[in-house]
């Protein structure tokens, strides 16, 4: 109940935070929130993009919850997400089925860079994946102006990719995907014994190793899994939003993935309501840019106040409980 209530008191204040930098700078406070709600739920089309939008952030919400819970600090959900959406371009001839799993492996692979540099040099992974999403945005950049770029030549990005999702109601089938992970992923967590053998890890190392758990593969396989959630959301926005590739492709969905986990207290089925708030939000900032000319960055903003509020409660409170 408490951390329902911290999540609850962070989004408050995001919101109010919101407001008040806005009047600051000469809008009302009031006119600007009932222009996020317009924007982020206020008609049908508004709710449908909100889904829409909260879809990359639920997987890679989900990716950083299962390696957190392992004690791995993978901050490169980014770099995933674009080496995901790569691998499904490319795989996309194959039908969208083969583009999924293309896309879960290649992410897979690449967060599975940092766990052999850890396991091998000691590298720390929260190095080492900063550093690969750095690689993968260039590589990016390399293909979509190079061995990728569109047939005319005329912009860097790629032609329209050879599949497409599905949509139901307005939105693509992906939003049943990123559900259904979410469901697996706690299920995974809380209901089955290499669940518990990875929270036992992320808890502490020393005594699950004294226990029997070997450490090494737990951090593996929670590498492994987290990296194909944000590869997986990558091959999802190229096949249901974008339909092709281009530059700035990955759009932060990698680093707003850490605000919803942090937002959903590490929780599964909790970060289904956080990614739908940062995806109102988002939607919502939209709005605001193009009826009171205020920079959709102020989602942004918000994203901070979020991540801020939440450890400031969380420090405090894990202080008074001591």
């Amino acid at each position: 109940m408490k951390q329902i209530a911290l999540a609850a008191l962070a989004a408050f204040i995001a919101i109010a935070l919101l407001a008040l930098a806005a009047g600051a700078f000469g809008h009302s406070p009031s006119a600007v929130l009932a222009i996020l709600f317009e924007g982020s739920v206020g008609s049908s089309f508004a709710v449908r993009e909100t889904i829409i939008k909260s879809i990359p952030l639920l997987l890679t919400g989900l990716c950083v919850v299962i390696a957190f819970r392992a004690g791995v600090w993978n901050i490169g959900a980014e770099g995933q997400f674009i080496v995901g959406g790569l691998a499904a371009m490319l795989a996309a001839r194959y039908g969208v089925a083969a583009s999924f799993l293309a896309a879960a492996i290649a992410g897979a692979l690449w967060a599975s860079i940092a766990s052999l540099m850890r396991l091998w040099r000691g590298a720390p992974e929260v190095l080492t994946t900063i550093l690969l999403n750095f690689i993968a945005i260039h590589l990016l950049g390399w293909c979509v102006n190079g061995p990728l770029r569109e047939a005319s030549g005329r912009y860097p990005q790629t032609d329209l990719a050879m599949a497409t999702l599905p949509r139901l109601g307005g939105v693509h089938f992906g939003s049943v995907l990123a559900l259904i992970a979410a469901i697996v992923s706690w299920w995974m967590l809380y209901r089955t014994t290499e669940g518990l053998r990875l929270r036992a890890t992320g808890f502490n190392p020393a005594a699950a190793k004294f226990a029997g758990i070997n450490v090494a593969a737990q951090i593996v396989r929670a590498m492994a899994y987290s990296g194909a959630l944000a590869g997986l959301a990558g091959g999802i926005e190229l096949l249901g939003v974008t339909h092709r590739l281009f530059e700035r492709f990955a759009s932060g969905y990698g680093y707003a993935g850490i605000a919803v986990a942090l937002l959903a207290q590490l929780h599964p089925i909790a970060a289904i309501a956080a990614a739908l708030f940062f995806g109102a939000l988002s939607s919502g900032a939209g709005e605001l840019q193009r009826s009171a000319n205020i920079s959709a960055t102020i989602a942004t903003f918000g994203q901070a106040v979020v991540l801020l509020a939440v450890v400031a409660f969380t420090s405090r409170w894990r202080k008074r409980d001591a």
